[in-house]
């Protein structure tokens, strides 16, 4: 960065500097040429008055080193040139200096001169009788004058360019030191400096942008560490049904099984199977609200139909634990997913029924709003700790590992809840008294943004 700083601020410097030199140049060569044609008027003066009191006689050792003299009569005929012979010398009359001069008195003229190949200046003052006086100089050329001030001139470039070179290594170098001072790791303490005031929005967005790499690693470390929790709890819970019905189907397949214990033990098999296989089915659910909605169909829906739904398959489950299930509410349509819909009443429901008392009751309240739909799942169950209540959501937790054995469930359920209840953009919140109860409440968007379609936009 020094670097294209360094470079840019030479092309600058070496640019205006050139552009200055050729502008003072030109300065200088009109201000010489006034000077050339201001001395030549006056020699032009003295000349005049000196042919004016003597005549031929003037040009008798006069020293015209420099300066080329012309005496030309009234009609154009060259008397006296003292740098070629005037016989062979045309009328004058015609030529600007001299017209002017036999005009006004006085005349200037610049011209190319083919007789001495170069750019002469010209001047001409009339006599009393009538004739002309002219004077010519070779007019100084912009080489002539560059040559002149080479020596100067070259000493006033390397010192410019010597110049040049260290402010502008000094300059990048005092520029680009504060950037490369900065503790990219504490963005935050340069804001409202002077020297960083061009480069705060910058440590912002750096800040910001480290926040979030670092909330994302610590999300990344969370989900791993979810997984790994997971994989563990998966293996241990799907190994102690493995290991009943293993353990049953060894006693008989050895004959230490009665055969009226027969039954029994293969309605443990079975009930272990069962278990065992709502696990799986449970692992494979959480597994696709893992990977988001992308496989799953989102279909206009009626919540309360899906809650009716999900308690009517409730019913002999309900009938066993002798616990009353009840739905209220009015129609609610909003956009989702009904298998998903149904999975969170079913498993909010599932819950309340398993963990409640002889008769007990569970109480479910549809209520649609404005632009969201509240689903309430209520119980009168042994209730959920404060302690306890943030860690409900995690999977495989269980607040009573004795009582739930008893009950039975995988420790999946409320785990998918929360899933399923973030796909749909929504929001849930607990509320519970142990051994009064538990309430859930369940707020899901009736058209979640980023499920609109074309004609919710419209």
């Amino acid at each position: 960065m020094s670097g294209k700083i360094f470079k840019g601020i030479w092309i600058v410097a070496s640019s205006v500097f050139l552009a200055s030199l050729v502008f003072i140049m030109g300065i200088s060569y009109e201000y010489f040429t006034g000077l050339q044609k201001s001395q030549l008027k006056n020699e032009t003066e003295l000349a005049a008055q000196g042919v004016a009191n003597a005549g031929m006689n003037y040009f008798d050792s006069l020293n015209t080193e420099g300066y080329r003299i012309t005496w030309i009569g009234a009609d154009g005929s060259v008397l006296y040139d003292n740098e070629a012979d005037t016989a062979t010398m045309e009328n004058h009359m015609e030529r600007e200096e001299v017209r002017k001069a036999l005009e006004e008195g006085y005349g200037e003229s610049t011209r190319y001169s083919s007789t001495l190949s170069d750019k002469q200046l010209y001047a001409a003052k009339r006599l009393p009788d009538g004739s002309v006086v002219r004077l010519s100089i070779v007019q100084v050329a912009v080489w002539a004058l560059i040559l002149g001030f080479a020596q100067p001139i070259s000493v006033v470039i390397l010192i410019a360019l010597i110049l040049t070179f260290v402010l502008a290594s000094y300059i990048a170098k005092k520029i680009v030191k504060p950037i490369n001072d900065i503790d990219l790791n504490k963005p935050e303490q340069y804001y409202g400096k002077d020297n960083y005031q061009e480069v705060e929005p910058l440590l912002r967005h750096i800040a910001a942008q480290q926040n979030q790499l670092k909330s994302d690693q610590e999300q990344i470390e969370k989900t791993a560490l979810i997984r790994q929790e997971f994989t563990a709890n998966v293996s241990h819970e799907l190994k102690t049904p493995l290991h009943a019905i293993s353990g049953y189907a060894e006693l008989i397949e050895n004959g230490m099984v009665k055969e009226e214990d027969i039954r029994p033990f293969a309605g443990k098999i079975r009930s272990e199977s069962s278990r065992m296989t709502k696990l799986v089915e449970d692992i494979i659910e959480l597994t696709k609200l893992d990977n988001g909605d992308a496989e799953m169909k989102w279909e206009d829906c009626n919540l309360l139909r899906i809650a009716e739904n999900a308690v009517d398959s409730l019913d002999a489950a309900a009938t066993v634990m002798n616990v009353t299930v009840s739905v209220e509410g009015t129609d609610a349509p909003l956009k989702g997913i009904p298998q998903t819909l149904y999975s969170i009443v079913y498993n909010l429901c599932d819950n309340a029924i398993k963990y409640n008392h002889a008769g007990g009751k569970v109480s479910v309240e549809v209520r649609p709003q404005k632009n969201d739909t509240v689903l309430t799942v209520s119980d009168t169950g042994v209730g959920i700790p404060e302690e306890c209540q943030d860690r409900v959501f995690e999977r495989f937790y269980r607040v009573d590992r004795s009582h739930s054995k008893e009950v039975g469930g995988t420790g999946l359920g409320l785990s998918i809840v929360k899933h399923a209840v973030m796909i749909h953009g929504g929001r849930i919140s607990i509320s519970s008294e142990a051994g009064k109860g538990t309430e859930f409440v369940v707020t899901l968007p009736n058209r979640p943004q980023n499920k609109l379609t074309e004609e919710d936009a419209e």
